[in-house]
């Protein structure tokens, strides 16, 4: 049975990290890309997570921020919370500056996160799957995210076989911007440079 997935007024219909993934490796073939070096955060990093899963040959090294294996069953609470929340006339006002294909998109687009918490599949990396990532990768984790919780980024450090773990402490969600910065840009730029 397919899982449950956002339709979506736009490209094909549907929206999912694998799809995105799909997307990157669709991109890279047309512009005769073999191999790369990347970075994700949050949304990225799970495209990557599936990038090299589904094509380990062409990712050499990447960074991962803010990523999870899986949705843990308080994320899914947040993520449902977020799909039902109402959205001030401001709110709709800013989305429709940035989303071109009106209100029916922006719809589908604030009811998005409903979907990843019904969807048991796209985010559901085993240890086998991430023990096929052949992939040198740095994971970056705040200790006080409050959607995936450090003990995900331990898990992926556990699964993915040429991992490096860096904690931020006292770091949310995608904590490598303002105070972060730096040490972030410190350790991701030799580590992507390295050979």
């Amino acid at each position: 049975m397919r899982a449950a997935t956002a339709v979506l007024p736009i490209a094909s219909g549907v929206f999912t990290f694998q799809s995105c993934a799909l997307d990157v490796l669709a991109l890279l073939d047309h512009l005769a890309i073999e191999r790369v070096r990347a970075v994700g955060m949050s949304l990225g990093a799970k495209t990557l997570l599936h990038v090299a899963t589904l094509a380990p040959a062409r990712v050499d090294r990447m960074i991962l921020v803010s990523a999870t294996p899986r949705f843990p069953a308080a994320t899914r609470a947040l993520f449902r919370a977020a799909a039902s929340a109402p959205h001030s006339p401001e709110e709709w006002s800013q989305m429709r500056a940035q989303h071109v294909h009106g209100d029916e998109q922006i719809a589908a687009l604030f009811r998005l996160p409903d979907a990843f918490a019904d969807d048991p599949t796209d985010m559901s990396f085993t240890a086998e799957r991430l023990g096929a990532i052949a992939a040198t990768t740095l994971i970056v984790a705040g200790d006080r995210d409050p959607l995936y919780p450090v003990e995900l980024a331990v898990e992926l450090y556990r699964g993915i076989p040429a991992s490096f773990l860096c904690v931020v402490p006292g770091g949310g969600h995608g904590p490598i911007f303002n105070a972060e910065r730096d040490d972030f840009v410190g350790r991701a730029l030799p580590f992507l440079r390295a050979t």
